[in-house]
């Protein structure tokens, strides 16, 4: 259940220093009549007058601080206006409308409902006439009729001033009580925004140096690995086979190479350094690096594109992965590589010419973990191999969006 908001007690104190605003009030015009009528009126009914005042005091007081529910309040409503009747027929009309304005006001304070309020004004409207009939006729009886419509029409008017500007009032403050309270809620909920993008800020640099640490320990790590295998083979063969040594240790000298550059990429991304290079020099000098001392050929077709940070980094390490499996579990000795913009999509194609697949094609560790990746950044991985008849990956990102100024 959702909690008021705190502006709502110093509503409710608000309110109460009003009704108690009202009761002096009631009392001061109390006063007033009865003075009014300690010179006009016969003594019993100046006693019976100072009585009802005394009644209507602490029944007001009574249905202001007291009771809540509304039926009790119309209850309690109804005899405050019998006693204001018998005021007005015990000493006259002076100042009856001001104590019906007095006694509506409490009302509306303490009444929620704007229906409720409403059907007061009503009630009290009727009432008002018929006491001030009933004082007029006892109190004087030759008054013309003009005089007396027009002292109860002035009357009403003043209660129906009364029910506008009090509606009125009561609306404009707890409008504004509202705003506060949505304000204050706002602040709060900004706060609140505010240390949960601290915390998720945080959580996104301590995932990214995360993914960096598994990014180490995938490729670097393993191409460090093969390298270890490798030379160690080309020193098993290096009597027997020369030939075959060599070979092992061109793929030892790639990998190593490879597993030297991502390592020096990885400790850039954690030194907060952004990819200086477009991606077409990176890609032609992972090439370079690859063909660098051994009898490898490629051709390669590589346009100008632009991939997200990840995505960069992601095709830039498929195609070191691609060309070190083809050298080292397809025996390749040429490649091609092709790097073009296809719709919202950026496309790597990397095919050789090396022993491919016998059999069923089953995906690796490795091609498993580019798949995914790729799907991750919205893309795809296709493979196509054949036995004799070399090994194929196209690997689709999409594209950076561009930002509009």
């Amino acid at each position: 259940m959702q909690k008021k908001p705190a502006v709502d007690i110093s509503s409710r104190k608000i309110i109460e220093y009003l009704k108690i605003i009202f009761i002096a009030l009631l009392i001061a015009i109390e006063i007033i009549i009865c003075a009014d009528a300690y010179d006009r009126v016969k003594a019993f009914n100046f006693y019976i007058a100072l009585a009802c005042c005394f009644i209507l005091l602490v029944l007001e007081t009574i249905n202001s601080f007291v009771f809540k529910n509304f039926i009790a309040k119309m209850v309690f409503y109804g005899l405050d206006s019998a006693v204001i009747l018998t005021i007005c027929i015990f000493t006259g009309n002076a100042f009856m409308s001001t104590i019906y304005c007095i006694v509506l006001t409490q009302c509306y304070l303490s009444v929620e409902k704007f229906k409720d309020k409403t059907i007061l004004f009503g009630v009290s409207c009727v009432i008002f006439a018929v006491s001030s009939i009933a004082g007029y006729l006892i109190n004087n009886p030759a008054m013309k009729a003009v005089e007396m419509t027009s002292g109860i029409l002035f009357g009403l008017l003043a209660i129906v001033i009364d029910y506008l500007v009090t509606i009125f009032l009561l609306k404009f403050y707890r409008t504004n009580l509202e705003l506060r309270a949505a304000l204050k809620e706002a602040d709060e909920s900004r706060s609140q925004l505010e240390e949960a993008y601290d915390q998720l800020t945080q959580t996104r640099v301590f995932e990214e140096r995360n993914r960096i640490a598994k990014d180490i320990h995938d490729t670097a790590g393993h191409s460090m690995t093969t390298v270890i295998m490798q030379t160690e083979a080309a020193k098993l063969l290096i009597d027997s086979n020369p030939a075959e040594a060599k070979n092992r240790i061109i793929s030892a000298n790639v990998q190593a190479r490879n597993a030297l550059e991502q390592m020096r990429e990885s400790v850039h991304l954690l030194a907060g350094r952004g990819l200086g290079k477009p991606l077409k020099e990176e890609l032609e000098e992972v090439i370079a690096q690859t063909l660098d001392g051994t009898e490898i050929k490629a051709r390669y077709d590589i346009a100008a594109v632009q991939p997200t940070q990840e995505g960069y980094r992601f095709i830039v390490n498929s195609l070191k992965e691609l060309l070190a499996n083809g050298i080292r579990h397809g025996k390749a000795t040429a490649f091609y590589i092709e790097l073009k913009s296809d719709g919202k999509f950026i496309t790597l194609l990397v095919s050789d010419n090396g022993a491919g697949v016998k059999g069923e094609f089953k995906e690796g560790f490795g091609l498993k973990g580019m798949r995914e990746k790729a799907e991750s950044l919205g893309g795809s991985l296709n493979v196509t191999s054949e036995a004799g008849e070399g090994f194929e990956a196209e690997i689709k990102v999409l594209k950076e969006e561009k930002k509009d100024d």
